[in-house]
């Protein structure tokens, strides 16, 4: 058996099921051996980095790992993006690529990365993206070095992996005699009984005396399948539930102590009750930049921290809780709800101000459609179980702000690493580790433009992703930010090919939508095709995402940017 033969093997026995690359000489033994693997479905891409995306969609809202390749060099360095969005987003992802044959090493061959003599070093440079990097030293290391490399991606907070195979051991000759099947071995982070108790007592006091506490819940709630475990602990306690972007629809927004995205685009009914919190329990979430208006000092000033985390640096960052419980989101709220249940008694309904973007009144300044609409509307048709994806781009503000999940649905955003397109493409990944649910991306037409070619792949593979292009012609965050920072805008602006015909001619469906109407009819027409589709919407550009950099609100917000903008020198 040889190198990439152990290799898939190996993954065929964890049960990863799709593996997403691009084509090379190096990576050449291991697309044979993926062509003869009769439990991964091999997905070649047009370009490594989708690739790296894709294993992170895969990996997404599953337990399984996400697998990518690529050759060596420039091909390899291709799959940069989608390890670093893997490691800040906390995605188990494994990155294979080949490496130069280590006799030539030094001598400038084709392809060469190790470090020496004007080549690039990409053992240094990998290991910067992930958790680990390995250079596999000898075939009969090849299941020990995999078996290590698999579990750490999945160990404690999950993230990326990755793998050089030398040229040179996947020459003829050069076999796997001792392969074994590899054993996926990771303890559960489970939070202290100790710390549980104390937390537990905290929350237990404040209840009776009836002060207010919320909860703030994140991404690391809904990887953890924590939505039960959540929902239990608001209701019988009573304790409104606000959520990050990536914590939407960890319980039916709809649902009457949901009040809410916490975010500077969020809303101000989540704003309100943040505000008036004493005590704010944060469970799976990093208290990143948006989330907290730019890390703002004062966030948390006269309020009482408790902060439920997986991994034990996220207790060391911006914000230090006053209580930490290291754990994985669902033990961890399990334990609290049965802790609390000893020491707590009927708890009187919370009183909790109603959400107020389902009710917004928008405002029609054009004839193109509203953003905000439309987002609305993605969300009244999106399936039970669907996904939403949002890029990094004005869309993510209208989309997280306007459209209402109900249980059951998910909604993810680029995350901190943000790049654009990652979820343009990630979303391939995500359908085919989830081929039952449907999969939309609310994308940017900036966004598409950057990767969109992938739409061939979805095609060759027949995996029916549904793209809806906020198509505006304009880099629409970057000029808000030169406007409000210069006062004046610049090449910002560009023209779009007709994004319909370009997606008739890969084989998908298009259309180009000009009305909520005809968007209702494009949209209703793909979630009934089973194909790959794209959906142009043509959207005004007079429209504003729905923002602030204070808490305490859009108008307290302008004021501090004014009474900001005077100090400066």
């Amino acid at each position: 058996m040889r190198v990439y033969e152990a290799i898939v093997r190996g993954l065929e026995g964890i049960g990863v099921q799709a593996a997403f690359g691009g084509a090379g000489e190096n990576a050449a033994g291991l697309m044979l051996a993926l062509k003869h693997s009769k439990r991964i479905r091999p997905v070649i891409t047009r370009h490594e980095q989708a690739a790296s995306f894709m294993a992170c969609g895969y990996a997404m809202y599953t337990n399984r790992l996400g697998f990518c390749f690529a050759t060596a060099g420039p091909g390899a360095f291709n799959l940069f993006s989608g390890l670093a969005v893997a490691m800040s987003d906390s995605y188990p992802v494994l990155a294979v690529s080949g490496y130069a044959s280590r006799q030539w090493q030094g001598w400038g061959s084709l392809n060469e990365t190790s470090g020496l003599n004007r080549t690039p070093d990409s053992r240094a440079m990998f290991a910067a993206t992930t958790k680990k990097s390995f250079l596999l030293d000898a075939a009969a290391d090849t299941c020990d070095v995999l078996e290590e490399a698999v579990n750490i991606a999945f160990e404690g907070r999950p993230g990326p992996v990755h793998i050089h195979v030398p040229e040179d051991l996947t020459h003829r000759g050069v076999e796997v005699t001792n392969f074994r099947d590899i054993r996926l071995d990771v303890a559960p982070v489970l939070p202290d009984p100790v710390q549980v108790e104390e937390i537990a007592a905290v929350l237990a006091d404040a209840l009776t005396r009836r002060k207010k506490v919320v909860a703030l819940v994140g991404f690391g709630a809904v990887r953890s399948g924590a939505g039960p475990e959540i929902k239990c602990l608001i209701e019988r306690f009573q304790i409104p539930l606000l959520t990050t972007l990536d914590g939407k629809g960890i319980v039916s927004e709809g649902h009457p102590l949901a009040v809410g995205v916490f975010a500077d685009s969020g809303h101000a009914s989540a704003w309100k009750a943040f505000r008036e919190a004493e005590i704010v329990l944060c469970v799976g979430n990093s208290l990143n930049q948006h989330a907290t208006f730019n890390y703002r000092e004062d966030l948390f000033r006269e309020k009482l921290l408790i902060h439920v985390n997986i991994s034990e640096t996220e207790f060391r960052k911006t914000y230090k809780p006053d209580y930490a419980l290291l754990s994985d989101a669902r033990p961890a709220v399990a334990a609290l709800v049965e802790a609390l249940e000893k020491k707590v008694g009927e708890v009187p309904p919370a009183e909790v101000d109603g959400r107020d973007y389902e009710a917004r009144h928008i405002t029609h300044l054009t004839g193109q459609i509203h953003p905000g609409q439309l987002a609305q509307t993605i969300g009244r048709i999106l399936p039970p179980n669907g996904v939403l994806l949002a890029d990094a781009g004005a869309h993510l503000g209208w989309l997280g702000y306007y459209v209402e999940l109900e249980e059951g649905q998910n909604f993810r955003k680029a995350g901190s690493f943000g790049p654009m397109a990652g979820h343009v493409n990630g979303a391939i990944g995500l359908k085919t580790a989830h081929p039952d649910r449907t999969v939309v991306v609310g994308c940017g037409d900036g966004c598409y433009s950057l990767s969109g070619f992938e739409l061939m792949t979805a095609v060759e593979h027949e995996i029916p992703v549904i793209w809806v292009i906020f198509d505006d012609q304009e880099f629409k965050l970057i000029k808000l930010f030169q406007l409000t920072t210069y006062g004046e805008t610049g090449l910002v602006e560009f023209q779009n090919p007709d994004f319909a015909a370009y997606a008739r001619a890969c084989g998908a469906d298009g259309y180009r939508v000009e009305t909520l109407e005809e968007f209702e009819d494009a949209f209703g027409a793909a979630l009934s095709s089973g194909r790959p589709t794209l959906i142009d919407a043509r959207i005004t550009r007079w429209a504003v995402p729905h923002y602030s950099p204070s808490p305490d609100g859009v108008i307290a917000g302008l004021v501090e940017t004014v009474e900001a903008r005077f100090r400066s020198p």
